[in-house]
This record gives structure tokens, sequence and C-alpha cells, in this order.
């Protein structure tokens, strides 16, 4: 508790309920996908839970907390980015644009979801999110996450991100690609396939993800709530 404590809110007036046993009452609810009802009652109130959940995430406390706690950790030689398809449940399917960006949900050949792209380090542990609906380029989360990437290497699919703007905007920011060329190309491109080869690491952080329920099947159709329970997961599994 002493790591995420400098992100949490300062407490104005009547002192808090204890963060840590509420901050694990939200854990275990979004790791199993349960209501906040359904929740052990040592965990306290069902409406705290309720309550301390929604005021956070408005407040981006879990998103704070998971792009501030790699400054500490993380190793930047080797960066990765992917992207991956996370389902989305019938509860959250309404498609009615609103204020803002709307749901981020699309329609694609396996459904409903919501394509969550990322960057993550050498030892495959999340540095950064962005999300966007189902039917969506790569290229539009690269472009989103380029400003998080730092000098070193990048390693990505082939078949994704094999652009010759990428690699260009990429070495301006001083970072060398790693990516297999296109069988479409007329002259083939080089890369490192050592390298290479620790891609899969990024793809175990996805499937790590997904171990929590609340993640694996979107059930929230504010994109913010759904990307905090996003945030707080990469939090739990991987920075604490």
């Amino acid at each position: 508790m002493d790591r995420p404590r400098p992100f949490f809110p300062k407490s104005h007036g009547r002192p808090r309920v204890d963060d840590q046993r509420v901050l694990t009452g939200i854990i275990f609810g979004n790791r199993n996908g349960l209501r906040w009802r359904d929740a052990p009652r040592d965990y306290g109130p069902a409406k705290t839970l309720t309550n301390r959940w929604k005021r956070w995430g408005e407040a981006g406390v879990f998103v704070r907390m998971m792009e501030g706690l790699p400054q500490f950790g993380a190793d930047p030689r080797t960066v990765m980015i992917d992207a991956t398809y996370l389902t989305a449940h019938r509860t959250a399917k309404s498609l009615a644009v609103k204020k803002g960006l709307g749901r981020l949900i699309g329609r694609t050949k396996g459904g409903m979801n919501t394509k969550l792209h990322a960057v993550a380090d050498a030892n495959g542990r999340p540095l950064s999110f962005f999300l966007t609906a189902g039917p969506v380029s790569d290229y539009t989360g690269a472009v989103a996450l380029l400003d998080a990437l730092r000098q070193g290497a990048m390693v990505a699919r082939r078949s994704a991100y094999d652009a010759d703007w990428f690699r260009d905007a990429l070495e301006a920011k001083g970072i060398k690609p790693c990516i297999p060329g296109r069988k479409s190309r007329n002259a083939p491109v080089r890369h490192d396939k050592r390298r290479y080869i620790s891609r899969n690491r990024i793809e175990i952080m996805f499937g790590r993800l997904k171990d929590w329920r609340r993640v694996a099947t979107r059930y929230d159709r504010c994109p913010t709530v759904f990307f905090s329970a996003i945030a707080l997961a990469a939090t739990v599994l991987f920075w604490l």
C-alpha cells in the first residue's frame, strides 16, 4: 500500500474509510467480474465500494497509478507494441452515441468488441494503453501511443505496423524499429530476429490481463470506467 498511496486523493474533512480494505474489495470485484453487492462483507458496504470506484475512476486515480509506477522499475531499452480484442457483453452494447467518444465498441466478424492497444517494456510489463472501437486500424493506436515511446528499440508484429511513415516516426524519436517487412515489399527489410522473438512477452501480458473477468469481458458502457478496470488490473499484476 505504500507504493500506490501517493496517487490516492487527499481526504478532506472526515477521515476516509480504510483505503486498503476498500481497494482490496475493488480488486476482488474486478478480478471476478462481480456486482458490488456480491462482494464479501469483509470488504465493507457495497455502497462504499461503488462510490469509491466511481469517484476514483472519474478522477483518473487508477490511470495515474498505472502510468506513474513504471517510472521506478520499467526497462525501456526495448519497447513492444501490439493490440488485442476485448469482447463486449450485451449490457455494454448500446451503440447510441452521446457526448464524447461514444461507447468505443464496434462490430467485427467476432461480434461486438473493443480494441486495446498497448506499449510494454522489455519484460512485457505495460507502460501505456489506448482504447478504440473494434474495427479500427492498428495504426490509430500506434499514432496515439507514439508519445509514450522512448529511445531504444521497438518490436512490433509485421502485418500491422510495417509502414514507412511509422518507421520514420520511430527513427525521428531515436528508436530503432525491429519490424519485419511485408511479403509485398520489393526490397526486404532487415531486423534483429533474436530481439523479435521477445515479442511474445506482450502477448503473455494480454493473456494475464484477460485472466481478470472484467477485462476479458467488457460489462461497462462507459469507456472511462472500463479503462479504469484495465489500468487497475495492469497495476496489480505488473507493478505492485
